[in-house]
């Protein structure tokens, strides 16, 4: 990644917003939608700046002096003068989607947020609501982590229980929990690579690795792919397939 994806809690928090006109007025929106407080200099308690300045010696200068006082800058239309980017938004709050292209091209994040958009329900951040609502009642039902992780995995998985991409979702999580719905059993899945590229995955490859617990691979397998695994599976390297799988999926991968 060129760029760390974040998301900031600003609610109440001031944000220095330096400029006029119609490009400081998007970022005003920006941060007032985000719950900030929107100042035009820095004060104590600030931590991030947008620079919304026609002329670059200007805003290079506003920048700099900002930076100064310990704070990140994002100065708009100007990409090798950002400490951070904003992302194209597709808010469906608690959740929210972010399109980055890391200033290489606005109107690419734009389209991507418009493919997005159009194929998430309108309820999405009501599932999600009604997801945190049943926590205690999930742990007592699946008291062991590990277990309550891939029971939610599986209702959310295409065609699950709880499916995202079905609308009303949000209605079904108390029938989930009711339900008979078990733990899935615990695997060990090979994936067969045919190139050190992770664009050749195909689309069953790059599902497990998104869901695995475990990967066990040689030392020869490239990073590039390891990279689009769940960040916390745990990897293992090893020469030969396991006999023995921890619980959960695990996945072996070759050449």
């Amino acid at each position: 990644m060129h760029q760390l994806p974040i998301f900031l809690n600003l609610t109440g928090r001031a944000v220095v917003l330096v400029g006029e006109g119609e490009a400081a007025d998007a970022k005003a929106r920006l941060i007032e939608r985000a719950g900030g407080r929107i100042v035009s200099a820095w004060e104590a308690g600030a931590t991030i700046a947008f620079v919304a300045l026609n002329d670059e010696g200007e805003a290079r200068a506003a920048a700099a002096a900002l930076r100064a006082h310990g704070l990140l800058v994002n100065v708009v239309d100007r990409p090798d003068l950002c400490d951070f980017t904003t992302p194209a938004i597709v808010d469906r709050t608690p959740v929210t989607i972010a399109i980055g292209t890391g200033g290489a091209s606005a109107g690419l994040a734009k389209a991507v947020r418009q493919r997005i958009e159009a194929l998430l329900p309108a309820r999405l951040g009501a599932l999600a609501s009604a997801l945190y609502a049943a926590r205690d009642a999930m742990k007592a039902r699946w008291p062991a982590a590990a277990d309550r992780r891939r029971a939610i995995d599986a209702a959310l998985a295409s065609g699950g229980a709880l499916d995202p991409l079905d609308e009303p979702a949000a209605d079904k999580v108390q029938s989930w929990l009711a339900s008979d719905a078990v733990t899935p059993p615990s695997r060990l899945e090979t994936i067969h690579l045919t190139s050190p590229d992770p664009d050749d995955l195909t689309l069953r490859a790059a599902r497990l690795l998104g869901e695995a617990d475990h990967i066990f691979h040689p030392a020869t397998i490239p990073a590039a792919i390891l990279d689009r695994a769940r960040a916390d599976a745990a990897r293992h390297v090893v020469e030969a397939r396991p006999r023995d799988a921890p619980a959960g999926l695990s996945l072996w991968l070759e050449m």
